[in-house]
């Protein structure tokens, strides 16, 4: 009755707390679907999000001991079945559901953990054809990775066995499927690194690992995850030694695939790319040989072909006649050397004597001798009546002799001079 003295008066705290315990046992163990949004990821490592459909919304959690399991990431708009339990928030008064387990509909949530870390590796470069190394010939040594107890060591050893018995195998077994194989993987990686710097630092003689197989047969999605996970592929990609990916048949391709630095489809073709068959060596080689004597066979061939032609040519035959052929040339070349400076000179001689006849022609000699005379007043020609006074000594000079005089008078212009 309301307002009845019998009558049960709750506490905020004491309805929440029946309402919790009544969802708890109600909704314990289901499946709710929905669509995310509202997704929070804060530093706790916890996960808040709505899951949502047309009508209506349902807060949810996801803990971090519950998210660790998961292998794929949770975005805004995924589509997901969440398993788990409703119960009551105690201090906001408001239920949600506590799950944990998450599915993915549609996509597998392996397949959608495949493509995320993926995309995000492609975008720090990890997959960047121009860092991949090259798969040396004919290594001495060969690192291989794998289950000691699978298929796939024994396809690689019956493979060495049949195309060269000389190589070197490493065997490095570890899981290749389970929670423990990618730190097994990832640690095996490293060490056949470590080991190769250790026999770089120490000087030893031993042969280091060149090339390295990781890989293991065939299997499901998930039997071949341990090749999908980050830490592997980071191994890979930091790795000094080369990497050959053999993981699974031909159309299986997994994270470890893109990072490596080869990709074989199979452990066996992995084999067949490092180890060649010594017998097609030795037939290579064979042909090589055969080629090179055909080649030098050849050359002297065309060198005896030619010594001969020179022992039978004329200055083989007779050298002294070659040498006074040389002779009667060189004393041809000095008679046309002679007669050429002697033409030369003579040439020159002809146009000096011109020169010197023109010379003379034009010379104060010439004139003097046709009756003229030079007055000189100090070493100087006097041209003109500027610059004489009366009493100034003059030196006239004639054809063969000379006078010397005294100006008495001197004139202006136009005027007859006296001296």
């Amino acid at each position: 009755m309301a307002g009845g003295s019998n009558a049960h008066i709750y506490t905020v705290t004491e309805l929440t707390r029946d309402v919790r315990l009544v969802l708890e046992d109600a909704f314990t163990g289901i499946w709710v679907e929905g669509e995310i949004s509202n997704l929070r990821l804060p530093v706790s490592g916890h996960a808040y999000f709505t899951l949502k459909d047309e009508n209506s919304m349902l807060k949810c959690v996801l803990f971090k001991s519950a998210g660790s399991r998961l292998k794929f990431a949770l975005e805004d708009g995924m589509r997901v079945s969440c398993f788990g339990r409703v119960s009551v928030y105690d201090k906001q008064g408001q239920y949600q559901l506590y799950a944990d387990i998450i599915e993915l509909q549609g996509k597998g949530a392996l397949y959608a953990a495949f493509e995320q870390l993926k995309e995000r590796l492609r975008k720090e470069g990890l997959f960047d054809e121009a860092r991949k190394k090259p798969v040396p010939f004919l290594p001495v040594r060969l690192g291989v990775i794998t289950s000691g107890t699978g298929a796939a060591v024994r396809d690689i050893l019956k493979v060495a066995r049949r195309r060269f018995t000389n190589i070197e195998i490493t065997i490095s077994p570890v899981k290749v499927q389970g929670d423990d194989a990618k730190h097994e993987i990832a640690q095996a990686i490293e060490l056949m690194n470590e080991y190769n710097r250790y026999l770089a630092n120490t000087g030893s003689k031993e042969h280091p690992i060149e090339v390295i197989i990781a890989g293991r047969g065939g299997g499901s999605m998930e039997d071949l995850w341990a090749f999908n996970e980050e830490i592997v592929a980071r191994a890979i990609f930091a790795s000094e030694i080369p990497v050959i990916s053999a993981v699974g048949h031909e159309i299986d391709y997994t994270i470890s695939d893109f990072t490596a630095d080869h990709r074989a489809a199979t452990p066996s073709a992995a084999a067949e790319l490092v180890i060649p068959e010594k017998d097609e060596l030795r037939g290579r080689i064979d042909g090589y040989t055969d080629r090179l004597g055909a080649a030098v066979s050849s050359r002297l061939d065309l060198l005896g072909t030619r010594l001969k032609n020179l022992s039978d040519s004329y200055v083989m035959r007779a050298p002294v006649n070659a040498v006074l052929q040389l002779e009667q040339q060189v004393d041809d070349l000095a008679r046309r050397a002679r007669v050429g400076i002697t033409h030369h000179v003579e040439l020159q001689k002809s146009g000096f004597a011109m020169l010197a006849g023109k010379l003379k022609a034009l010379g104060p000699l010439s004139v003097l001798n046709r009756g003229y005379s030079i007055t000189f007043q100090d070493g100087r020609v006097v041209r003109d009546t500027e610059g004489l006074r009366p009493g100034d000594r003059l030196l006239t000079r004639f054809a063969r002799d000379e006078v010397s005089s005294r100006v008495e008078e001197v004139r202006g212009k136009n005027e007859r001079h006296v001296i």
